[in-house]
């Protein structure tokens, strides 16, 4: 738990610019997740109890629908690495990588952090997960994507999550 604090503190100290504007959810082996938030939707499958895989699409203001095919894998029960592949509008295809931690904020709610860099960008997300019912989340967070070449987004968002 420790580390995933430190490696979380480090993340916002270094006021880096996640690759997902999905949410960190936390499954279990063999849970699905689909979502919808402000400008995007994704599902995601726990595949075992180590690996999630992914799909998301986002649509961002100056560059039109992004399409990310994705792999998360559980270092331990706070932090996870990140590795996919975003069809960018302007370029065929963008691989990958980040790191994602997540922490217990009360009783229903869960805090994270996720940052990825790939070619062309560079992603960061803060938000909470609001459990509303067993299988419900509720999310708010801010989300940060930063293009080479481009206008930055900084925006902030809501979505709902369904576990099943």
């Amino acid at each position: 738990m420790k580390k995933s604090l430190l490696a979380l503190t480090a993340l916002v100290a270094l006021n880096v610019t996640s690759v997902f504007a999905a949410p960190i959810n936390d499954l279990s082996e063999g849970e699905t997740a689909i979502g919808i938030g402000t400008t995007e939707y994704y599902v995601e499958h726990q595949l075992s109890d180590k690996f999630t895989i992914g799909y998301q699409n986002a649509d961002r203001r100056y560059y039109g629908d992004m399409d990310d095919i994705y792999g998360q894998f559980r270092i331990n029960e706070n932090l996870r690495a990140m590795v996919g592949n975003r069809d960018l509008p302007y370029d065929s295809s963008n691989f990958y990588a980040g790191l994602a931690a997540s922490a217990p904020l009360g009783d229903s709610m869960t805090g994270y952090i996720s940052y990825a860099v790939g070619g062309d960008f560079k992603e960061t997300q803060i938000g909470t997960n609001i459990a509303i019912a067993s299988n419900i989340d509720f999310n708010v967070n801010y989300h940060a994507f930063s293009p080479d070449h481009g206008r930055n987004e900084d925006k902030f968002g809501v979505g709902a999550t369904v576990k099943f």
